[in-house]
């Protein structure tokens, strides 16, 4: 949720202050008017904790104009449930049982109206699977499984995916049994990039700032930018060597333009023994439009 700041008029008085109205599409005035505290913060403030000070207001407005919108689920939110953590997974009888870890659900048909830029289906549920161990080699760690409402499901095993190899065992199910569970509460955000595009000099406190006015972190995110550290090109580099190898997509084109693909969730996972521990699903444009979930590549990060 974006932390509340003054704003201030130029002569340091208390005032109204604007942000770039040149933002991406989908970006409505209530979301610009949000970032007001980021801008407050780093053209008047910086960042005491990063060392970071004050960053001129004509490039901090030109940052602002790559703002999109993005929908933020958290347990402790105060919107409408949009979905939930945990929880056995729900699925129609003609899919497979699930080979990687359940995480959760998002409710499409109860996302606020415009809260992403995401060609998204009216309604019915995205479930999310992944597995947080062994993360180092871009390999594809997940799938998503988009499930249309009125749709009959039956209820699955939540240890389905610990009889795919004995690696998955022990320790991890142990891991396992921490994901969080509850239900997610969502409102509507703006993002900005936590890799900025070129032209930026002060690129690296522009981040630090809106991190902290962001104050995100234990949700789920729709919409929006690929979290750090992984650029989305990097995720798309990562899906076309799969491809290649032919270790995922099952034969069928995938573009190496990053362009052509977007990032569809963010986890910022809150596990007991991976902490630090960050996951991407991430899906072709085509794909996303013809409603081809399976077709979700998903990276993950972890910093101890």
């Amino acid at each position: 949720m974006i932390k509340d700041a003054t704003a201030k008029s130029a002569s340091g008085s208390p005032g109204k202050l604007s942000v770039a109205a040149t933002t991406f599409a989908g970006v409505t005035d209530e979301l610009r008017e949000a970032l007001i505290p980021f801008r407050t913060r780093a053209v008047e403030v910086g960042s005491v904790f990063h060392s970071v000070d004050p960053i001129p207001a004509e490039e901090v407005d030109r940052w602002i104009g790559h703002a999109r919108p993005c929908a933020i689920l958290r347990l402790d939110g105060e919107g409408p449930v949009a979905g939930r953590f945990g929880g056995p997974p729900l699925l129609p009888a003609d899919v497979p049982d699930p080979r990687h870890p359940y995480v959760g659900y998002i409710d499409f048909a109860a996302l606020p109206k415009g809260s992403t830029d995401l060609p998204l289906p009216p309604e019915g549920r995205l479930l999310l699977f992944a597995e947080i161990w062994e993360l180092w080699d871009g390999d594809n760690r997940g799938h998503a499984v988009y499930v249309p409402a009125g749709t009959p499901v039956t209820e699955r095993d939540s240890y389905t995916w610990t009889a795919y190899g004995d690696n998955y065992v022990g320790e991890f199910r142990e891991n396992f049994d921490n994901f969080p569970q509850g239900e997610l509460r969502v409102t509507a955000e703006p993002d900005l990039p936590d890799q900025s595009p070129d032209g930026f000099p002060h690129q690296d406190g522009l981040q630090a700032v809106w991190w902290e006015v962001a104050g995100r972190n234990r949700h789920l995110q729709l919409g929006g930018y690929a979290a750090y550290p992984d650029p989305l090109e990097e995720i798309v580099s990562c899906a076309v060597q799969q491809a290649e190898q032919g270790r995922w997509g099952g034969g069928e084109p995938v573009s190496g333009d990053p362009e052509d693909w977007v990032a569809l969730v963010h986890w910022d996972a809150d596990v007991a023994d991976r902490e630090g521990t960050k996951m991407q699903w991430s899906i072709q444009r085509a794909d996303l439009e013809a409603g081809r979930f399976d077709r979700t590549y998903v990276t993950g990060y972890y910093n101890p």
